[in-house]
């Protein structure tokens, strides 16, 4: 039997594979005939599915809008950059993504440092402005909007104005230190690190801001006007026609960084959240989330979710990196809080296969864990760019600029065989722990069965899929490879 066969035992009571797609690292996206036998193979691992059993529902699949993928995609054609929204981001053509994230003002991914208050304690936001925006994340989220006016969107800052911090600068971390690191391990910036190359960021060693520490200054009027910025960010967002859903507070705010970051002490983001954020917010329409939480300590959730003025604003929680493992903890002392992977991690540039199976790994691990939004990071990127800190990752979209040419990445193809077949409304299905383990399955509104199965062996794979009290099929899935079956 071929590696794509499908097997079908007692075939009048078993399910209809409606579509299979099939990615490795050679052919992406394939779609697989749909070939019938008498029997299924012996010694198939089996994947039990009882649509009744259902876990959380699924909001959508999304990405990031960064500046860098905006000038990486401005390279391009207008054609061909409307190709790639419209397989983005067009209803059920291809990613479907419905959900995206957006930085408020400079991230690592930026062209630059900047903030919507340039200048120095502009506490009533008099000088609050967008220009910025007007030539890079503007066009972007427009792009996307014109192929789904539904869209969704959420944004997070990194930094607050530089004026509102403590060292007066928007990086946490000197790169002075990080210099001497890679010097004492006598290797060359890049190696071994997502750094690609260290870029010196100006910031005195004297006024780095710890992990611990507050990079905010911590006083009423500089809470009144970041309170106030982020509403006068809503307002002017929306005057472009662009609606923010949702915001957090911060990203990765114990996370002390040599690039637009602002570590935070829980109880001083909670004083800035319940008293401040959360009003300004609720007065605007808007949710104000709690995230992005990038570390698994019980304290991330407690001391914030349980404050009496943060409570009655928090509806969701958003989780990255090492903060997914504190899902499970979350997921059962919360089962209120809509939970979201906010951030897929980022690679190291190579866009590869191996890049590609972490991420199938990641989609696993954070849906089986309870999240409803999953969004993916960087859209697009230079082919062997870098960002504005020295940081080379992996994107959806690479772009030869030189050529005006670009290609799907092989994450792409992993995201887009859940996002294209999981609809919005979808409920995973909790599946037998003590069975085939590298599957995911959902039902979507319409009753379909979406299974997702990975094969991370050299050799083909025979399973049985087994859905309720029909007939099992049996399937054989490709060597070194992550799939799609659509049941009806």
């Amino acid at each position: 039997m071929s590696a794509s066969t499908i097997a079908l035992a007692g075939c009048s009571n078993a399910p209809e594979v409606k579509e299979w797609v099939s990615t490795t690292e050679t052919a992406q996206w394939q779609s697989m005939p749909l070939e019938t036998a008498s029997e299924a193979p012996e010694g198939a691992a089996v994947l039990s599915i009882d649509p009744s059993a259902t876990a959380q529902t699924i909001e959508g699949f999304g990405t990031c809008f960064n500046e860098l993928g905006w000038s990486s995609l401005s390279k391009l054609s207008e054609e061909q950059r409307k190709g790639i929204f419209h397989e983005m981001f067009a209803p059920g053509v291809g990613a479907n993504f419905t959900i995206n994230r957006m930085p408020v003002a400079a991230n690592d991914f930026a062209l630059d440092y900047y903030s919507y208050a340039p200048v120095a304690n502009d506490f009533k936001m008099e000088h609050f402005t967008i220009e910025n925006d007007r030539a890079t994340l503007i066009p972007f989220i427009k792009s996307a909007l014109a192929e789904n006016p539904d869209m969704k969107l959420w944004a997070s800052p990194w930094c607050p104005p530089s004026w509102m911090k403590v060292n007066q600068h928007y990086a946490s971390r000197s790169t002075t230190a990080l210099f001497k690191r890679f010097q004492e391990r006598g290797r060359q910036a890049g190696e071994e690190s997502f750094f690609f190359r260290l870029v010196d960021n100006g910031l005195d060693p004297k006024k780095d801001t710890p992990e611990g520490t507050d990079a905010f200054i911590c006083k009423p009027e500089y809470f009144e006007a970041y309170a106030l910025y982020f509403s006068k960010f809503i307002d002017a967002y929306k005057a472009e026609g662009i609606d923010i859903f949702g915001v957090m507070p911060q990203n990765e705010f114990n996370s002390d960084q040599p690039y637009p970051s602002c570590v935070w002490t829980l109880e001083s983001l909670a004083e800035f959240m319940g008293k401040y954020l959360g009003p300004a917010m609720e007065a605007k329409g808007v949710e104000m989330m709690y995230g992005t939480v990038e570390r698994p300590a019980h304290d991330m959730a407690d001391k914030v979710l349980q404050d009496p003025d943060c409570e009655k604003y928090i509806k969701s929680m958003g989780f990255q990196w090492a903060g997914k493992s504190l899902l499970p903890y979350v997921r059962e002392n919360y089962p209120e809080l809509r939970l979201m992977q906010t951030e897929q991690e980022c690679g190291n540039g190579k866009n590869d296969w191996a890049g590609a199976t972490h991420s199938w790994d990641l989609l696993k691990e954070y849906l089986g864990g309870g999240v409803s939004i999953y969004q993916y990071w960087n859209t697009s990127l230079a082919e062997g760019g870098v960002s504005r800190w020295g940081w080379s990752q992996n994107s959806l979209v690479t772009v030869n600029e030189e050529a005006g040419t670009f290609k799907y990445t092989l994450e792409y193809y992993i995201l887009k065989h859940a996002s294209h077949y999981v609809l919005p409304g979808a409920k995973l299905i909790v599946l037998n722990p003590e069975e085939y383990t590298d599957a995911l399955s959902f039902i979507n509104p319409d009753g379909n069965i979406v299974v997702l199965a990975g094969n991370a062996t050299a050799e083909p794979k025979a399973l049985t899929i087994k859905l309720a009290d029909k007939d099992p099929i049996s399937v054989t899935l490709p060597a070194n490879s992550v799939n799609t079956l659509l049941l009806d």
